[in-house]
């Protein structure tokens, strides 16, 4: 989970992918549509969804309905200018992006067997970082891909993989159903999901001995000075329970850009520090979500949170005491790695994991990651969030001193 750590220390190779100010959807589908070839689900003036065959079919980026209205997806321009493939990993951006986990410890994937934990051993497996992925089939709401993997953990193991993942635009009926809430008239939304689902393609199990995976969905959106994170937690005594929120991945986050209240984690997603928070499986809720008082855009994320999983795994970059112990639901912000860089982005994540799998030969598992973008009159945001996330705006905007 530290993999935006090593990024930022490739940042100087490939540039940063500064979003241009004035960048409306219409110019960012421009801009992709330059570079690559594009599956567009739905149709203007209507919502509409951005997937990217080549990019691994991962969502670039989605619109309610004008284009002259923004997009939300952080787009990696400069890794998408540059037509070469980077080292390390290819930051192309993306709203929903398929990797697998974990990333680091005794069963990564992303180190070679017997490699130290750093940046010069550290590789986003080929097959989610690079190379078009195979269309399944096609409609005017959804598209799907297909991709075997063959991938070998530090362990030793070899894993024979195959990865079914479909990409669907949700109408208006199917999102409230979602939501368990019908937006008002006056409130435009795009809401999209990916199923993804993992098969065991090899003759032996996954064992927790040999070394488990679990799908890791991520999703880069643009950041604002008044962005804040929502993440919904479950109550009760951290003696029964156990710890809130993580935030020791890249140090300890400041208490002006992290407040833990009654209900929810609230985090700063403004792009401009460094810092990463999640939450275990104990205090996970299958729901979180983002708030811009500037543009009046609800963001939320779905995923799929089984009641009874608790094994998740872990991604830091050591030897693990605990290699199934990790975090269910993440949240990244990009910033400056040093006085004086510039920050990858800036953007902000929302990540989701499935827990780690232990599959026999054949057998599967899906784990489907769902986004809504709702834009409209704060009085009509502020029940959808007091329904949905468990907080009113008015908690979410007074919790930050914001410009």
């Amino acid at each position: 989970m530290r993999a935006i750590l090593t990024v930022i220390a490739a940042a100087a190779i490939i540039g940063t992918g500064m979003r241009h100010t004035n960048a409306s959807f219409a110019s960012d589908l421009a801009f992709l549509e330059q570079h690559t070839h594009l599956v567009l689900l739905g149709n203007a003036p209507g919502p509409q969804v951005v997937v990217a065959p080549e990019y691994q079919g991962r969502v670039m980026t989605s619109t309610v309905g004008s284009r002259d209205a923004p997009g939300f997806g952080w787009i990696g321009r400069s890794a998408i200018e540059s037509g070469g493939r980077q080292p390390h990993m290819n930051v192309f951006g993306g709203e929903d992006r398929f990797w697998l986990g974990p990333e680091g410890g005794q069963y990564a994937l992303y180190f070679p067997p017997g490699s130290t934990f750093d940046l010069p051993h550290w590789q986003v497996p080929e097959a989610f970082d690079w190379g078009a992925w195979e269309v399944g089939s096609r409609s005017a709401a959804a598209v799907s891909f297909r991709r075997h993997m063959t991938l070998t953990n530090y362990a030793g193991t070899r894993l024979e993989a195959d990865v079914d993942r479909t990409v669907r635009l949700l109408n208006r009926e199917q999102a409230a159903k979602q939501l368990g809430t019908l937006p008002g008239e006056a409130v435009q939304m795009v809401a999209f999901e990916s199923s993804n689902t993992i098969a065991n393609a090899g003759r032996a199990a996954w064992t927790r001995q040999s070394g488990l995976v679990s799908v890791w969905i991520l999703g880069q959106f643009n950041p604002s000075p008044r962005t804040t994170i929502v993440i919904p937690f479950e109550p009760g005594p951290e003696a029964s329970r156990g710890p809130i929120v993580n935030d020791a991945y890249f140090g300890k986050v400041p208490p002006d850009r992290l407040i833990v209240g009654d209900h929810a984690v609230l985090f700063k997603g403004d792009g401009q520090y460094r810092s990463k928070i999640g939450l275990p499986p104990s205090r996970a809720r299958p729901i979180a979500g983002s708030y811009d008082p500037s543009t009046h855009t609800l963001t939320l994320v779905q995923y799929t949170h089984p009641a009874d999983a608790r094994d998740y795994v872990n991604s830091m970059w050591e030897i693990q005491r605990e290699p199934y112990k990790g975090d269910v639901i993440n949240s990244y912000n990009d910033g400056p790695a040093a006085p004086g860089q510039p920050p990858l982005g800036p953007f902000y994540e929302l990540e989701t994991s499935s827990p780690a799998l232990a599959l026999g030969p054949g057998q599967r598992y899906t784990h489907v990651h769902r986004t809504f973008h709702l834009v409209g009159p704060d009085a009509d945001l502020d029940r959808i969030a007091k329904a949905v996330l468990n907080v009113s705006l008015a908690e979410v905007t007074k919790t930050f001193k914001n410009p």
